[in-house]
């Protein structure tokens, strides 16, 4: 402050022959200081000052501006003081959000930004880099309270969860920092947000440095975030990577030769000097051990001699490195003498006061002087504009640093990016990831988070009583999905697709039908084609032997035709294998009707044959005459016409059609043949069942009449194969779902065929080929001889 005021007192363009003078106060960080100093300085009351430079300033009995306080609180209590007076205040570090409320502070101004900015920043950050789980500790001040409120009240907007909140305690207590302390180690969150003045803040990082707590990432606030008290070497190991929003800095020429010229013989009215001179030296200067406060530890019993030379001794005192605070002082005072510059040069008319008169620099009132403080506007040294918006606030603008380590082990402060509230929301955060060093001198980014990401193919739950952010990552049911991290809801499938084994796609459901590549298909083709080959071998045998007594005693017309449908029903199970369409839906359940129904006619037309023959051995009895072999035939083609009757019906008023099918399973589709028509299929069924009963019947009461080669016992029991087959089929048919439908029908045809070819043509192929002493009509007449005899008896 001293240095600006020397440098305008020089400036021949900036308030031009006349020099501004000043009275310095210290308010010791506290209330009451801060409130005694303030009225001190507006009644002319020397209070406890450190350096006076006012002799000559004329007609003024206050002061009529403030510089300070650097704390939120302070400055709230004194312009609650003097605010009703007008009395201007320029404060270069007050960031609390409330000094922005101009009904409550009408004349306070400052250099610093507002909190408000700030916590915003700062909770864009946390976003930046995907923590939802961090911790806060705020300084018992208004600053620390409303800054680190506003900062939670950011975050809960973006999604975050704050884990827990701590107060530090203004006034030191052991047992609170311990307590502090604790909560960080037991805490999950890995990233702590830490708003407060370095005073406040040092005990914590003592206690967390001393036990040796490490992996957290630390963001600090622009208070302690280049605290030279903070950042040494002996806490980096804690502190290591922390990232921090920094007021601008500035490197002010010639700054740092005033500061080396100071010297306790120079000024012995200053106790602030005399104080830096023992303790830089570890001398003393006979007067320090009354000073309250001082840091009497450093001090030994060695006189100073007044040689000692700043210039040869390092110390933050002459580091202007890092002039962040420092250049916000010098703003404020340049701003304060651009306002009396102004009121200087005002003429009546132009740039005048509300009244539209001028005020006398050397005679004007504070609320003069405010009316120009609202309205100043320069560009100074450095190219920074500098003017106050509605509430006395800056434009905020803040660097982002990261501590990084020097090669002697000091710490480094490294800018990475720079948030500018100018630029508007989503423009005003930038930083270059690429220069971060974090915590545990680590690379990549670090994780914070309450609970991990839920992986695509889960959702987030919150269980009851939980934050937010602790969620827990529950699977999607079968047939939803979530294909990104994070999802709220499991979005359904289509009705032909299913979710995948990590839930985390759509996938065309799989289509299932009998096919002919797999097992069960090739095994019930092969079936298939044996007994088609079976059936085309028996009828060769017949054919081969078709003269010979046996083959004829039986009919081998209808035997024959018997053998054809036989064939056709083997062959007719091939249509229900493979991929269902159109035209083999309709043809594998019309071709099953009418060849089952040719062969039961076939089976019935031979039953009846068979009692035709006895009732003709009858005396007076002519009837074998009416049933002959075309008459046989005839009813065997007349019983299928009704049967292609009912299927041209079928097919003409609702024919079968391929269907994909969902309600069996959920993870695939059922390609089947929809029947159409149930009512017409049952109708196939029922007349097949019909004349299976009738030869069923007719054949069981035929089984024991004489004859030379009697089949009508073979009948009934192929004929029993045949209903049992069938008879079991409904229930396994209607049970059996999807292609195994299929494969129970198959099956069936298969069964019921195979009973009929190896009960009705096995005996007589086995005669043919095995018993060839029995196939004449020698040993057939015998047996008719002997069932004569037993009929006789």
């Amino acid at each position: 402050m001293i240095f600006a005021i020397r440098e305008i007192n020089k400036d021949r363009t900036l308030l031009p022959n006349i020099k501004l003078g000043y009275q310095i106060y210290d308010t010791c960080a506290t209330h009451t200081q801060s409130l005694r100093s303030a009225l001190a300085s507006t009644s002319r009351q020397s209070g406890r000052s450190e350096e006076t430079s006012s002799q000559g300033c004329e007609g003024f009995s206050s002061f009529p501006v403030i510089v300070g306080d650097s704390g939120s609180t302070q400055s709230m209590i004194i312009q609650r003081t003097l605010g009703p007076f007008k009395i201007p205040m320029v404060s270069y570090f007050a960031s609390c959000a409330c000094l922005s409320h101009r009904n409550k502070f009408p004349a306070f101004f400052r250099t610093m930004p507002s909190d408000a900015h700030q916590a915003q920043g700062v909770a864009r950050l946390v976003q930046r880099f995907g923590w939802t789980w961090v911790g806060s500790i705020a300084g018992d001040d208004d600053y620390g309270h409303n800054g680190i409120q506003a900062f939670s009240d950011e975050v809960r907007k973006l999604g975050v969860c704050i884990a827990f909140t701590e107060v530090l305690p203004k006034m030191h207590s052991r047992r609170k920092i311990l307590q502090i302390t604790e909560t960080i180690k037991a805490s999950t969150a890995r990233v702590i947000v830490m708003f407060a003045i370095e005073g406040d803040a040092y005990p914590l990082i003592r206690e967390v440095v001393k036990q040796n707590i490490t992996g957290r990432q630390w963001i600090a606030s622009e208070a302690w975030v280049t605290s030279a008290l903070i950042a040494t070497k002996e806490n980096f190991l804690s502190l290591s990577g922390t990232i921090g929003f920094a007021i601008h800095r500035a490197e002010i020429p010639g700054l740092r030769s005033f500061l080396l010229q100071v010297h306790p013989f120079k000024t012995p009215n200053n106790l602030f000097v005399k104080e830096l001179w023992e303790t830089i030296f570890k001398c003393s200067l006979g007067t320090s051990e009354n000073i309250k406060g001082i840091n009497t530890s450093a001090i030994t019993h060695r006189r100073c001699t007044g040689l000692e030379d700043l210039n040869n001794t390092y110390s933050i005192y002459s580091d202007v490195s890092e002039l962040r605070v420092s250049y916000n002082v010098y703003k404020a005072v340049y701003t304060i003498a651009h306002a009396l510059h102004s009121l200087n040069s005002c003429k009546n008319g132009t740039g005048s006061l509300p009244n539209n008169t001028c005020a006398n620099i050397f005679n004007f009132k504070p609320w003069q002087l405010l009316h120009y403080l609202k309205g100043v506007r320069y560009t100074n040294k450095f190219g920074e504009e500098v003017y106050f918006d509605e509430n006395g606030d800056p434009i905020a603008s803040y660097d982002i640093i990261n501590w990084h380590k020097n090669a002697d082990g000091s710490i480094k402060y490294v800018k990475i990016g720079r948030f500018d509230a100018a630029l508007g929301l989503g423009h005003n955060l930038l930083v270059n990831e690429g220069n971060i060093v974090w915590h545990n001198n680590q690379m990549m980014v670090p994780q914070s988070v309450c609970t991990d990401r839920c992986p695509p193919g889960t959702r987030k739950a919150v269980p009851q009583g939980q934050p937010l952010c602790c969620t827990d990552c529950l699977p999607c049911p079968d047939g939803e999905i979530s294909n990104f991290s994070d999802s709220l809801n499991c979005v359904p499938c289509a009705l032909e697709e299913w979710s995948n084994p990590q839930r985390n796609e759509c996938i065309p459901k799989e289509i299932e039908f009998l096919s002919f590549e797999e097992a069960m298909g090739i095994t019930l083709t092969t079936v298939s084609l044996l007994g088609t080959a079976s059936t085309v071998s028996v009828a060769g045998v017949l054919w081969y032997y078709r003269k010979t007594p046996i083959v004829r005693a039986n009919n081998s017309e209808l035997s024959f035709l018997l053998l054809l449908s036989l064939m056709l029903c083997f062959l007719c199970s091939l249509t229900f294998i493979g991929q269902p369409s159109v035209s083999s839906c309709m043809l594998r359940h019309t071709l099953f009707g009418v060849s089952f129904v040719l062969c039961i006619s076939c089976v019935l037309a031979k039953t009846l044959v068979v009692l035709m023959a006895f009732k003709a051995t009858l005396p007076n009895n002519n009837m074998m005459k009416w049933f002959g072999t075309l008459q046989q035939i005839l009813s065997v083609l007349l019983c299928t016409v009704v049967q292609v009757a009912i299927c041209v019906v079928w097919l003409l008023v609702s024919s079968p059609f391929p269907v994909k099918q969902t309600k069996y399973y959920n993870e695939k589709i059922i390609f089947e043949c929809d029947l159409g028509s149930v009512t017409a299929f049952c109708c196939v069924l029922g007349y097949i069942g019909f004349l299976s009963c009738m030869s069923f019947v007719l054949a069981f009461l035929a089984r024991k009449l004489p004859d030379n080669f009697n089949e009508a016992k073979f009948i009934t029991f192929s004929m029993l194969i045949f209903c049992a087959v069938w008879l079991t089929f409904i229930p396994a048919y209607i049970s059996s779902p999807g292609k195994y439908t299929v494969a129970v029908e198959i099956f069936a045809i298969l069964a019921s065929s195979f009973g009929l070819l190896i009960c009705i043509f096995a005996p007589k192929c086995y005669i043919i080929l095995f018993k060839p002493e029995r196939n004449t009509k020698k040993h057939l007449m015998n047996k008719t001889g002997q069932g004569k005899s037993s009929q006789q008896s």
